[in-house]
């Protein structure tokens, strides 16, 4: 796929690794899986180190819709470059299954350009941060507008860059041998930092205004349960970076 194309189903995979393993899977993935999926119909749209998880390696692909998905992923998990490197891929592993399918609401755009050339590159700046909130389903579709007319202009007086807004994909998994995780609904935003110390400092003026508080208490009739915060560094070859 080409930036130009829409990525109208996007995975979020989160792999919890072996201890010590994380910098093994990333070389091996950066060097052989971006490429290549790209190659069969995917969009690897991001690859990061979580910050607050040493054993978890979080990436984002995505297809242009959910028959594409299904084509893609046979192509290239029965294809040569998988099985040459699944069972090193698979060695770093404890689990691989925990994986949202979203759809946009205003989704990343797939920029390979912003992407590194492989080989020794410095691993680029910046903190991605996706906040993961689990929404009650008698009010889930009212979320994305929720978000949109209140807490996304409280973000922009903060001066947070709002990246893309995603909702679940209740589509059947048509390529079962990769899990996801069915029978939720969510609703996630991503945004972007230069660092650690940047998001921090973004976290604490959005906890004293009072604009945010009073979006954030409107927001919590709609969740099912506590949102979740995942404070990723992208990758060597990670297209989304500061």
């Amino acid at each position: 796929m080409h930036s130009s194309d829409p990525c109208e189903v996007v995975e979020l995979r989160r792999y919890a690794l072996r201890p010590g393993q994380r910098e093994t899977l990333i070389k091996l993935f950066d060097r052989e899986f971006v490429e290549t999926q790209e190659a069969v119909g995917m969009c690897i749209l991001g690859q990061f180190r979580d910050l607050d998880d040493p054993d978890s390696f979080v990436w984002m692909r995505g297809f242009a819709n959910m028959g594409t998905r299904k084509g893609a992923l046979e192509s290239f998990y029965r294809g040569p470059v998988w099985k040459q490197h699944a069972q090193a891929a698979n060695a770093t592993m404890i689990d691989s299954d925990n994986v949202l399918l979203l759809r946009p609401v205003a989704g990343l755009e797939h920029d390979p350009a912003r992407r590194a050339a492989p080989g020794g590159t410095p691993d680029p700046p910046g903190v991605v941060a996706i906040t993961i909130w689990p929404l009650a389903h008698p009010t889930a579709a009212e979320v994305p507008v929720l978000f949109q007319q209140l807490l996304e202009p409280a973000l922009r007086d903060a001066g947070v860059t709002v990246l893309a807004t995603y909702t679940t994909e209740h589509s059947e998994n048509t390529f079962p041998a990769l899990p996801i995780r069915e029978n939720e609904n969510v609703f996630i935003w991503m945004s972007l930092f230069e660092d650690e110390a940047d998001h921090g400092r973004h976290v604490r003026d959005l906890e004293r205004s009072s604009v945010w508080r009073g979006a954030r208490r409107v927001l919590a009739r709609h969740l099912a349960g506590s949102e979740e915060i995942l404070r990723l560094c992208p990758t060597a070859r990670s297209a989304i970076h500061a």
